[in-house]
């Protein structure tokens, strides 16, 4: 059974009920991403969907506010009309998983969602300045605001984003929005190999020109490899710092530089994890670790896992690793190589008796653990919001 409420007062009589009940739910917004995590098992599922609408938006205040359940289109749209945009790029995991809907506003900062452009602008959490949410006793609390400015009081809204729906049904979030780049270019440097790959990355990362986007692309992965560097801002600035990235990137081969709609779908593909959808029965992890260890981990894990492949994109700190959808779907070397690298990684895709039976999310050390079971209980003390979704006894 699917509660979909339209008022917040609705939702705090649902949960309220749940909890009397000690009813688990499931909680979702457009149900694009319900097969991350680990399965649930509930017999009803409150959705965001009801509750739906940007309730404000000051153009000169450089602020958005919507209902969770506001579809996330609806809200690039209203940016688009004043050439405004969310800083982050958030990841739409629809190519990947198969899944259908619409992505909802609120699902972005409950799973702290974002892409290319994290390199500079920083993730979702980074740019959220405001939360609505229910707790697990059914009341509506309120953290943040409506200013970038507003910082007082215990920052619940960077402890909500992220923690996919384990805390709370959010209601309303609230972001801090920039202007549209008036241009973007991309430098696109072809047949280098990892390691070099990501030392020309690392070198324009550290260079002045404000690099917004830095991925690799191996060869194997449907072409040649590609090495991507994207540059934005106004026009005569793109020609000045394209000029002096290709200066300073001699000896790593030509670079040709793409605009328009060419370049944006490389970076679609990337953000959405493209190059890894088919084969669709293979897992697909997401590794964080040092750039500078990237390739190296990505290929312990090639020797390890046959049939793998993955890409690069934050420079080399984000790894995005296929493997073949078998035992534990790479979950042993993947585990082994954090703790050799170091970083963090989730299983985004794998069938439901994986996600079962392996660890879905990074492992937490026993007093994080502790930690994060006590901030659950605080929240949610009958448990029902997604109960095990990110890990077994969370």
């Amino acid at each position: 059974m699917t509660l979909t409420p339209t008022t917040e007062a609705e939702a705090c009589e649902a949960v309220s009920e749940a909890a009397a009940a000690g009813a688990p739910l499931a909680l979702e917004g457009g149900g694009t991403r319900s097969a991350i995590g680990r399965p649930i098992q509930t017999e009803r599922t409150l959705s965001s969907r009801g509750l739906s609408g940007v309730t404000l938006y000051e153009p000169a205040e450089m602020v958005i506010a919507a209902r969770a359940g506001t579809p996330l289109a609806e809200v690039v749209r209203t940016l688009n009309r004043r050439n405004q945009a969310l800083t982050f790029e958030p990841i739409d995991h629809r190519p990947l998983l198969g899944s259908f809907g619409e992505p909802t506003v609120g699902a972005v900062a409950a799973a702290n969602l974002s892409g290319p452009r994290r390199i500079q602008a920083g993730a979702a959490r980074d740019s959220l300045i405001g939360i609505r949410l229910i707790n697990g006793r059914g009341e509506a609390v309120s953290s943040g605001g409506r200013v970038m400015k507003n910082v007082t009081g215990l920052d619940l809204v960077k402890l909500v984003a992220g923690s996919w729906g384990t805390l709370g049904l959010l209601t309303e979030v609230t972001f801090k929005v920039l202007p549209r780049p008036e241009r973007a270019a991309t430098l696109l440097l072809r047949g280098l190999e990892d390691s070099q790959a990501i030392r020309v990355l690392s070198a324009a990362l550290g260079s002045p020109f404000d690099v917004t986007g830095a991925a690799h692309l191996p060869a194997g992965l449907g072409g040649g490899a590609q090495t991507l560097i994207r540059i934005e801002g106004l026009s005569f600035s793109v020609d000045y710092r394209a000029g002096e990235l290709r200066r300073l990137l001699r000896g790593n081969g030509s670079a040709d530089l793409l605009e328009g709609e060419a370049a944006a779908a490389l970076w679609r593909a990337v953000r959405d994890v493209e190059p890894l959808v088919e084969p669709r029965q293979d897992a697909v992890w997401r590794i964080s670790t040092a750039p500078s260890r990237g390739p190296e981990l990505a290929g312990v894990l090639g020797r390890l896992c046959p049939g793998s492949r993955w890409f690069f994109d934050w420079g080399g700190g984000l790894v995005w690793f296929a493997c073949p959808a078998e035992g534990d779907a790479g979950a042993g070397a993947v585990r082994a190589a954090i703790d050799q690298y170091g970083g963090h990684a989730t299983l985004v895709r794998a069938p439901a008796e994986i996600r079962a039976a392996v660890a879905v999310f990074q492992p937490q050390p026993e007093a994080l653990a502790r930690l994060t079971a006590g901030i659950k209980a605080a929240f949610d003390p009958r448990r029902i919001f997604n109960p095990g979704r990110m890990w077994a006894e969370a």
